[in-house]
C-alpha cells in the first residue's frame, strides 16, 4: 500500500492520501481495513507530529456504473469535488470484455479534504473497479459486498442505463436512488425514458435526472409569468404549448435527436396543471417551421434556422378544452436536443396571451404579449448548473420528489406507443 507524502494543502481541495491495488472482493475488503486500521492518524512533518487526519467519514454509498474509461474518470473527478460536502464510500464500476474467465482489477484510494486550518481532515474511499468475464455481467454480485450496510445507496449511471437488463434490475433493487442524465441517451431517448418511468412505478426507487433538474430555471421563469394577477386567469385557458429544440440533422428525421428535455417541459406543465393526455406524441410533417410562433415580435435564436422535417404533436386536455402540443426541430449550433424556446398561447373570453421563454448560459428571457401588445420583457439571472451541483442536490434529496414523480408519469403518458 502506498501513502502519499504530505504536500501543502489547500482548504477544501481534495487530496489523495492512500492508494493500493486488489484483484478480488476479499482483497479489496482487506485493503480498506488496512487503510483505516489506525483510528488516530497523524501526519508527520520532518519527524514532528503534525495535523490530525480524521478517520473515514461516510454518510452514504455511491455506486457509479461507468461503461467507459472516459465516463469513469469524469465521474470520479466530480465525486472528488464533493468529498467535504458528502463523504461517501464510492464504487466506480467498469465492465471489460464479457468473454473469458472472470476477473477483477481494483484501485482503492482515500481522498481527504481540509475544511479549515484548525480542523481534522475528512476522508472517504473510492474503489475504482474493472470487472471482466462472468464478474462483469453480474454487477450486483460485485457491488453488494462492498457497500456499507445501514447507509443509503445511490446509483449514478452516466451514459446508457440498460433498464431492461437483468443485471441492472438486480443492482437497482437494492438502491435507494438512481441518478441519470436523460439528455445524453442515444437516439430520441424515448424508449429509455418510458422504461425509467415504468421502473419508478414498480419500485421504491427515487430518481434524479440531471436533464430535468437543469430545467429548474425554465420552470421558475414560466411560473413567474402567472404570478402577475393580470396573467393568472389565462393559465386555465391554455390552447397551445410549443417547444423548439436544436437539431444538427437538417431533415429533422424522427429518432435522430434526443427529445428528453423537450418532453420534460411539456410533462411538467401537464403534471402541475392536472392535464391528461388525449393523444400521445406522434410524428408529423412540419413545413416552414420558424423559430417562434409570436411572429415579428419574437426573433429566432442566433445561429438557428428553420428545417422542413418531422416534429411531433400531441393533445392534452384539462377537462374543458383541448390543448395542442408541438415539439419542433430547428437547425442550430447548440448541442442537439437543447431546448431553444418554450411558447405558450392562451385564449380567454376573446383575449389572447402569448408567452415566449428562452435561456442562455447565465440568463432566462421571458416575453409576454397580451392581445398583440408587449406586456412583459424580463431577464432573470440564472446560470446553467454544473454536474457537481446537480449530483450534490441528488444526494441531498431524502426521498422521492412528488414533482419529479408527476413529471415522469406525465412523460410516460405523452410518449405512449412511441416508446
Amino acid at each position: 500500500m502506498t501513502s502519499s507524502a504530505l504536500p501543502a494543502v489547500t482548504l477544501n481541495e481534495p487530496i489523495l492520501r492512500w492508494s493500493d491495488r486488489a484483484h478480488s472482493i476479499a482483497e479489496i475488503e482487506t485493503v480498506l481495513a488496512r487503510i483505516w486500521a489506525r483510528q488516530d492518524l497523524t501526519a508527520d512533518v520532518d519527524g514532528v507530529p503534525g495535523r490530525h487526519i480524521a478517520a473515514r467519514t461516510s454518510v452514504m454509498n455511491l455506486v457509479v456504473i461507468a461503461r467507459t474509461g472516459e465516463l469513469a474518470e469524469r465521474s470520479a473527478a466530480t465525486i472528488q469535488a464533493l468529498t467535504g460536502r458528502h463523504p461517501s464510500r464510492t464504487i466506480v464500476v467498469q465492465s471489460a470484455d464479457a468473454d473469458g474467465p472472470s476477473w477483477i482489477d481494483a484501485r482503492v484510494e482515500a481522498h481527504c479534504i481540509l475544511p479549515r486550518e484548525d480542523a481534522a481532515e475528512t476522508c472517504a474511499e473510492t474503489i475504482h473497479l474493472t470487472a471482466g468475464g462472468e464478474a462483469g455481467r453480474h454487477l450486483s454480485a460485485i457491488v453488494t459486498p462492498l457497500i456499507i450496510h445501514d447507509l443509503p445507496v445511490t446509483v449514478w449511471w452516466p451514459g446508457e442505463p440498460p433498464f431492461g437488463a437483468l443485471a441492472a434490475r438486480e443492482l437497482l433493487a437494492s438502491a435507494d436512488r438512481l441518478v441519470v442524465d436523460g439528455s445524453t441517451w442515444s437516439g430520441d431517448g424515448l424508449a429509455r425514458l418510458g422504461q425509467m418511468a415504468d421502473l419508478l412505478e414498480s419500485s421504491r426507487l427515487a430518481i434524479s435526472d440531471f436533464a430535468l433538474v437543469r430545467q429548474y430555471r425554465w420552470r421558475e421563469a414560466i411560473a413567474s409569468i402567472f404570478d402577475d394577477p393580470d396573467f393568472l386567469p389565462y393559465l386555465r385557458s391554455l390552447r397551445r404549448i410549443a417547444v423548439t429544440y436544436a437539431t444538427h440533422d437538417e431533415t429533422g428525421a424522427s429518432g435522430s435527436t434526443n427529445l428528453v428535455k423537450p418532453i420534460y417541459h411539456v410533462a411538467w406543465l401537464a403534471s402541475r396543471l392536472g392535464l391528461h393526455v388525449v393523444k400521445p406524441l406522434t410524428a408529423v410533417e412540419v413545413k416552414g417551421v420558424s423559430g417562434s410562433t409570436t411572429g415579428a415580435r419574437s426573433r429566432s435564436a442566433p445561429g438557428t434556422r428553420s428545417v422542413v422535417g418531422r416534429g411531433a404533436a400531441a393533445t392534452l386536455s384539462g377537462g374543458r378544452s383541448e390543448i395542442g402540443v408541438v415539439i419542433k426541430p430547428v437547425v442550430s449550433t447548440m448541442p442537439a436536443g437543447t431546448t431553444l424556446r418554450v411558447e405558450l398561447r392562451a385564449d380567454r373570453r376573446g383575449s389572447e396571451l402569448r408567452a415566449d421563454v428562452t435561456a442562455e448560459v447565465d440568463t432566462v428571457h421571458v416575453r409576454v404579449w397580451q392581445d398583440g401588445v408587449e406586456a412583459l420583457d424580463r431577464r432573470f439571472l440564472a446560470a446553467r448548473r454544473a454536474d457537481v451541483d446537480l449530483l450534490a442536490e441528488a444526494i441531498e434529496a431524502a426521498s422521492r420528489d412528488h414533482v419529479t414523480v408527476g413529471i415522469l408519469q406525465a412523460a410516460a403518458a405523452l410518449i405512449g406507443p412511441a416508446a
